[in-house]
């Protein structure tokens, strides 16, 4: 019941800024508020390197003088504060600019229903606990072989937090939600050559993250794989993106389908709802009420109801991402994208990565991404990578020092295959993303 008094309180607290505002000259506001608890606990080489405590909170605010907004935002919760941040928005409104596409989100588009998404698991908050379990994760990772010399840390962290949003339309909802993880970093060596990875598991409920000895032996697994790394000389083959890192290649895609790269014009994706941008075999779900969801909630930061969609649809691009800035400037309604996507599930052809690995014959399965070298205006795409090349679906020898390179609409063209093995760690769940073919730059 503490949990459901403190939101309570928090609403009573952005009832009163909205009513301030209004009562300041405000046409329209809108306010959202954030209480989090947490620690953070991080070792190296079995010894303790920092504890920390958080006990933080804020309210932000904006509001409008008919189509000129103002915003302000405060840590200070005191009444005088919350009463100088109103004041201060309302000022800045009246300076700013009128933009005709600015405002509350549409009232018939606002959440009215609110279930419980089952996003609070606490925990005590025990830094001893974490203390141990980031010791514990080292220690595994030391042991699990030779040729791991060192240690770049372990950390583990847990909050609990709270989240309200309200607006002049009416609503003031809010939700607590539980966040734990703990990772390991180690570092390998062997014959002059040195290398370095990790591991780390993610949960809203502490008791389903994994031990922390199977995160040590996993990074350290993982250290030891890489070394002995050898460029590649430069050429075309095809290319298996692993599950850990294959989610960043569909972020790219939300980039570009995003209401704000799209009234700006810089999208190579622009002009292309209902036509082919994937295998034809290739769909894509929002699910915004997964039970437990990392990235689970049923209104977006504009208070706007969230609902299940399918973005991708036998290959076709079926829906951009609307706020309700960028709906308004593109003349359509907002879906539910402020503040980002809720839950992608990737499509999968259902193999397992062996299978994959298999599929691909030979090729380079990629670990690690590096840099930031995509630019979503032309989907030209070119980052530094690391992985392993493989022979008859058989890993060869660890990669290091490459670049993968190609155009972001080719490559969603030429998928030739997603894995059933997702990662789940992420607001994108997807497997293993084999892609035909991709220019690699090594030596």
């Amino acid at each position: 019941m503490q949990i459901e008094k403190q939101i309570a309180e928090i609403q009573g607290v952005v009832d009163d800024v909205l009513n301030m505002a209004l009562s300041k000259g405000a046409t329209q506001a809108e306010a959202s508020m954030s209480k989090v608890q947490g620690i953070s606990v991080s070792s190296r080489m079995g010894d303790v390197e920092n504890v920390e405590f958080n006990n933080d909170g804020g309210l932000g605010i904006s509001v409008y003088v008919g189509k000129h907004k103002g915003s302000a935002s405060t840590a200070d919760l005191s009444k005088e504060a919350l009463a100088l941040t109103v004041e201060k928005a309302v000022d800045i409104a009246r300076y700013t600019s009128e933009d005709p596409c600015t405002g509350l989100a549409d009232e018939d588009l606002i959440a009215t229903e609110f279930p419980d998404l089952e996003l609070y698991h606490p925990i005590e908050l025990d830094p001893q606990k974490g203390i141990e379990l980031a010791i514990e994760a080292e220690k595994a990772a030391l042991e699990y072989d030779e040729r791991i010399t060192n240690s770049d840390g372990a950390s583990y962290n847990a909050n609990l937090g709270m989240r309200v949003y309200g607006n002049t339309h009416g609503i003031n909802a809010g939700y607590p939600s539980s966040r734990y993880s703990l990772s390991c970093m180690m570092i390998g060596a062997q014959d002059g050559d040195m290398q370095r990875d990790y591991a780390y598991t993610v949960s809203r409920q502490a008791h389903l993250l994994k031990s922390a000895a199977e995160v040590g032996r996993e990074a350290a697994e993982a250290t030891v794989a890489r070394l002995g790394a050898r460029k590649l000389p430069t050429g075309k083959v095809p290319v298996m993106l692993h599950r850990d890192v294959a989610s960043s290649l569909f972020g790219h895609y939300v980039s570009a389908i995003s209401g704000g790269s799209l009234y700006r014009r810089s999208s190579f994706l622009l002009d292309k709802l209902g036509e082919q941008v994937f295998p034809e075999w290739l769909n894509i779900e929002e699910k915004p009420f997964l039970k437990g969801g990392l990235a689970s909630s049923s209104f977006d930061s504009e208070g706007v109801a969230t609902k299940d969609m399918t973005i991708v649809e036998n290959g076709l691009l079926s829906h951009y991402l609307y706020t309700t800035y960028s709906a308004r400037k593109l003349d359509v309604k907002s879906n539910g994208h402020a503040g980002g996507i809720h839950n992608w599930i990737i499509g999968t052809t259902g193999q397992s990565d062996a299978e994959m690995l298999k599929e691909m014959g030979t090729g380079l399965l990629v670990t690690e991404l590096m840099g930031q070298g995509v630019n979503t205006v032309t989907g030209d795409y070119s980052r530094g990578a690391a992985g392993f090349w493989v022979e008859n679906g058989i890993i060869q020898y660890p990669v290091a020092e490459v670049t993968i390179a190609g155009n972001l609409k080719d490559m969603f063209m030429n998928i030739a295959a997603i894995g059933a093995e997702r990662e789940l760690r992420g607001g994108v769940q997807t497997g293993s993303v084999l892609i035909g073919e991709m220019r690699v730059a090594g030596s």
